[in-house]
């Protein structure tokens, strides 16, 4: 494993705390990815670290993630292009992305302050191109429901009891398919607002319990992205968004916050990632 971590420094003498390592596995997400850029720093885990200064932590990232990832490939492929890294990563080009965070986390136990775990999106992603989207989620959670568990598992059993791990989830990026959309045969003309409609309760009621219950089986917490940006809001609530006019609420929000509208892209604008980073932040218990 060829990781880039610098030692841990221990607290000086004014009371300044130590730095302690934020361990990040996953996807795109964790990755930093950005549609025309590549991975950047302005990722939710990059900003972890400045959000969590107010808590009494200094943290220095340690990241796994891999653009494209699938709670499959986390735990069964070996080895991540290097270009699909998130910025500073050394790569593990011998070992699953599991393996070699688990490794370090064994490693380097007593150094670790927070674990996150995002994944699960590529798992659905392919649904935005079925006619059945209901179907598609539905055996997408499933999956997720299994695969992250042995994600979360492994996770706490190298960490231990003690340590945070927070599973993340994800805004609902497909009700932006509600403003922009180009459907192909044999999706109809208004695949989008269809998709668009019928992710939401895939997101309430079938892929978020499933990561949720996932994560607290390893004793894990659960920030959940969609309830934060808004995705659960009335679709009758309407506002007005430039370029695309009149849109329901929640589907204007997911255009603000995410390249999906102006890219057909399911990444997030770092406006769109601090939300996430706020809501990992927020689990780490305060030491001052």
């Amino acid at each position: 494993m060829a990781l880039l971590a610098l030692p841990v420094a221990a607290a000086n003498a004014a009371g300044t705390p130590p730095v302690r390592y934020y361990v990040a596995v996953g996807d795109s997400y964790a990755a930093g990815f950005q549609p025309g850029v590549g991975a950047t720093r302005n990722g939710f885990v990059y900003q972890v670290p400045a959000l969590a200064r107010s808590r009494g932590y200094r943290l220095q990232v340690v990241n796994f993630g891999c653009s494209g990832a699938t709670s499959g490939s986390i735990i069964g492929t070996v080895g991540c292009n290097p270009n699909y890294l998130g910025p500073g990563a050394g790569g593990y080009p011998a070992q699953t992305q599991l393996a070699a965070a688990t490794d370090f986390i064994r490693a380097n136990r007593a150094k670790i302050a927070l674990i996150s775990s995002s994944v699960g999106l590529n798992d659905v992603n392919g649904c935005s191109l079925v006619v059945d989207t209901t179907t598609c989620f539905n055996d997408g959670a499933a999956r997720l429901r299994s695969a992250v568990g042995t994600i979360a598992g492994s996770l706490r059993s190298a960490a231990g009891p003690g340590t945070t791990i927070v599973g993340t989830t994800y805004p609902d990026v497909f009700l932006g398919a509600w403003a922009v959309f180009f459907p192909a045969p044999p999706l109809p003309n208004d695949a989008g607002m269809r998709l668009a409609k019928s992710s939401v309760p895939a997101f309430r009621y079938r892929i978020n319990p499933a990561l949720k219950a996932a994560y607290a089986d390893a004793g894990a917490s659960f920030a959940d992205a969609t309830a934060a940006t808004g995705a659960y809001g009335s679709l009758a609530k309407r506002t007005r968004l430039k370029p695309w006019g009149v849109l329901p609420a929640p589907v204007a929000n997911v255009c603000r916050i995410s390249f999906w509208c102006d890219k057909f892209d399911i990444h997030l604008h770092t406006s769109g990632n601090r939300v996430i980073a706020k809501l990992v932040a927020a689990k780490l218990p305060k030491l001052r």
